[in-house]
């Protein structure tokens, strides 16, 4: 199994982003997928997880309304677009997978398997 994450990037606040996860080696629509990040000094923290099909969807309350998690099942893709972006956004950000059709939860427990990381930074 193979996580890649791309997209990450140096953005003014304000700005937006969009990362990709390309999975290999998984069914991947019978996968529930998360998004995480983890900022400099601190322990890795939960941003949004979607189910296997993309129906349902799940944010930790930081990033409501400003970020959306969706998949290209077709593609075998996981995106989370990120818009209105924070200095606090910074961070290296994490996809995973879940073995499970269900919404995953926010907890990184969960998740079965783990991609590289994609550095965001967002100057103020």
């Amino acid at each position: 199994v193979q996580l890649q994450a791309s997209g990450g990037g140096l953005v003014q606040a304000g700005d937006s982003l969009r990362l990709s996860c390309a999975a290999s080696g998984l069914p991947f629509r019978f996968y529930g997928m998360g998004w995480f990040r983890q900022a400099p000094g601190k322990e890795r923290e939960p941003v949004a997880t979607i189910n296997g099909s993309g129906s349902s969807t799940r944010y930790a309350d930081s990033v409501k309304g400003r970020f959306t998690i969706s998949r290209d099942n077709a593609k075998n893709i996981l995106y989370l677009q990120m818009i209105k972006m924070k200095p606090e956004d910074t961070a290296v950000y994490y996809c995973a997978a879940n073995r499970g059709f269900a919404l995953p939860p926010l907890s990184q427990n969960a998740y079965d398997y783990w991609g590289q990381g994609t550095q965001v930074t967002v100057s103020s």
